[in-house]
């Protein structure tokens, strides 16, 4: 009996689409400086209160707000190339999540407003990722599916459209962000959230 070798082709497909996101994160922070250390927290502590009262006042849930980071810093400055003590800079530092979307600019103008003198890492979430994915999976699995049976086609070879092994390739997708500081805000802050591209990869094995 003849042994008839097994004959395969390894396809790569590709999924996406893209979806406006519905939630945003900000990073804020409170920068205090004071020769005296207990002055330049306190001035901190007033400072931050007024921009989370601020933010609670514009309908954020207390639950969306959170301290990442409070740092204590000494300050010097170089007289003659020595290094004479200068104060203490005092920086608080916390994250908002905005599940209105459109208020991003006004969170920003508010919070500024209010104390915050620095705003980075602006970035834009979709609330349910994972069903966006999936649909994008789906649309790679029919992609890889498609371009086996076009080489088939073109090659006159009887393909199986039951895949043989499938493999998910996972990558890491950038976080899309931005840094400012206060000073560069305008009176009205326009944010542009724009689109979030949703991606997906598989490698599959047909037989022939």
């Amino acid at each position: 009996m003849t042994h008839q070798e097994q004959r395969n082709m390894t396809v790569t497909g590709i999924g996406n689409l893209t979806a406006a996101p519905d939630i945003a994160q900000i990073q804020l922070e409170v920068s205090t400086e004071n020769d005296q250390l207990n002055h330049a927290q306190k001035e901190n502590s007033y400072e931050m209160n007024q921009v989370i009262d601020s933010l609670l006042r514009l309908g954020i849930d207390r639950e969306n707000i959170q301290t990442v980071s409070y740092n204590i810093n000494p300050q010097y400055n170089y007289i003659d190339g020595e290094q004479v003590f200068k104060g203490y800079k005092v920086t608080n530092a916390i994250t908002v999540k905005i599940t209105a979307i459109d208020q991003v600019g006004s969170v920003i103008d508010v919070a500024v407003q209010n104390g915050a003198n620095r705003v980075s890492n602006i970035q834009f979430h979709l609330e349910d990722e994972e069903l966006y994915y999936q649909q994008a999976l789906s649309l790679a699995l029919k992609n890889a599916l498609a371009k086996a049976q076009t080489i088939a086609e073109t090659m006159q070879l009887h393909i199986d459209p039951t895949p043989l092994k499938i493999r998910e390739e996972v990558t890491a997708e950038p976080a899309t962000y931005r840094t400012f500081a206060a000073k560069e805000m305008s009176v009205s802050t326009p944010i542009e959230q724009g689109q979030i591209t949703i991606n997906a990869t598989v490698k599959v094995q047909f037989q022939y």
